[in-house]
């Protein structure tokens, strides 16, 4: 991040806290409730925006090394990712050519060679064909014809994406637009993947989203977790086209007030960015929590998030030599740059805890509310302008009108 965009953020952070004021949208929108439930919208959006549109996967931590793969299984589409001998990223239909058996199980791992369990067809990881069983048995094949079938991948920025369809397009710098220089800046291609956390919830993936998408509650629903360690109620938000960056000042903000500027840094807020039209990318300079909502596609009132945890090096190696008591009051320590060191485990716990037993369970509340049929409407503050932005990005790709204002 730019350093006059660093201090612009802290700036507007320390007025709003100063002058106990938040951000201002101008107008309250109202919902349907409807956009949660309705199974005509849902199978459109599995549609639009996850069989037929790029997907963020992981980041290249998930293939740290050649013969690194991973597989992915959450939009329709059977995904293997590959890092191949020259370490590019590759990406395929996990599907043998001969009866489309899958090639590869499991999440991730390390493999040289994948072999169909059916008939041992056997594929590199650049998905070419290597071997077949007995094949004067089965009849001349031309190898170079039957590799697996690849799809359109890009590794940029540290980001893994892949379409869906063999023929789609993918463009990451179009894809972030203004923000991909900003992205770049936080070098998250160096980060160590530590593992993934899944939840599967009774909630669209719409309210998902809408859990990250204010910080109203903070000292409301939050006041014994994330309120210890953040304020709400004041935020430095900016549109991108489609995406937008969501920050949030950390408790240590009050510190950082009394230091002069050039003392001041971004790790006294949280940098939160949403990329349409699925991901939370929760970034700092140690470590970030890719989060990936999915909706059920036979269901509209289910979804599935995965959260993907990646640290520093130096963060895992400081997390390993910190001798911290981790409870729900107390996940990290503090460095004096405002960097967080402590028990990764622990935070990682935390994190995800905080989303499933806390935000989730509200939004489990709001689906059966807009289930009943008797609540037709949701309303978004003047305070919730991500709310505003992608509910009505959504609304903009299906060519629906936009949220009308409350009043």
């Amino acid at each position: 991040m730019q350093r006059e965009t660093e201090l612009k953020i802290l700036r507007e952070l320390v007025r709003q806290l100063e002058q106990k004021v938040n951000v201002d949208a101008g107008r309250q929108l109202k919902n349907p409730t409807s956009s949660y439930t309705c199974p005509e919208l849902a199978a459109q959006e599995w549609q639009t925006f996850f069989l037929h549109h790029p997907q963020l996967i992981g980041l290249s931590g998930d293939l740290p090394q050649p013969g690194s793969f991973m597989t992915v299984d959450d939009f329709g589409v059977p995904v293997l990712a590959t890092r191949d001998r020259d370490g590019q990223f590759r990406a395929f239909l996990n599907a043998c050519r001969h009866r489309g058996v899958r090639v590869a199980h499991g999440s991730r791992g390390e493999a040289h060679k994948f072999t169909c369990p059916f008939h041992n067809w056997t594929y590199s990881p650049a998905g070419d064909l290597v071997a077949i069983p007995r094949e004067h048995d089965f009849g001349e094949i031309d190898k170079t014809c039957m590799g697996l079938i690849e799809l359109p991948a890009q590794e940029r920025y540290g980001q893994l994406w892949v379409h869906p369809q063999p023929d789609g397009s993918l463009d990451v710098d179009e894809l972030l637009g203004e923000l991909a220089p900003e992205i770049a800046e936080w070098n998250v291609g160096d980060l160590v993947y530590m593992g993934e956390s899944v939840m599967e919830m009774n909630l669209n993936w719409k309210l998902a989203n809408d859990t990250f998408g204010e910080t109203y509650h903070f000292q409301r629903l939050h006041r014994n977790t994330l309120g210890q360690l953040f304020h709400g109620d004041a935020l430095a938000y900016e549109v991108f086209s489609r995406n937008h960056r969501f920050v949030f000042a950390s408790r240590t903000i009050d510190a950082m007030r009394e230091l002069p500027e050039e003392q001041w840094d971004i790790g006294f807020a949280n940098v939160l960015y949403f990329l349409f039209p699925n991901i939370q990318f929760n970034v700092s300079r140690d470590s970030v929590s890719l989060i990936k909502i999915y909706p059920d596609a036979e269901n509209p009132g289910r979804s599935i998030t995965r959260v993907g945890h990646y640290y520093s090096q130096a963060a895992v190696d400081a997390a390993a030599d910190a001798d911290v008591v981790a409870t729900r009051e107390n996940v990290y320590q503090l460095d004096p740059g405002g960097r967080r060191v402590g028990s990764i485990e622990a935070s990682m716990e935390i994190f995800d805890s905080t989303i499933e037993k806390e935000d989730y369970l509200m939004g489990e509340t709001t689906q059966r509310s807009a289930e009943n049929g008797f609540l037709e409407h949701l309303i978004f503050g003047r305070n919730e302008p991500a709310l505003h932005h992608y509910h009505n990005t959504f609304r903009a790709a299906l060519n629906l009108p936009p949220l009308e204002e409350v009043g």
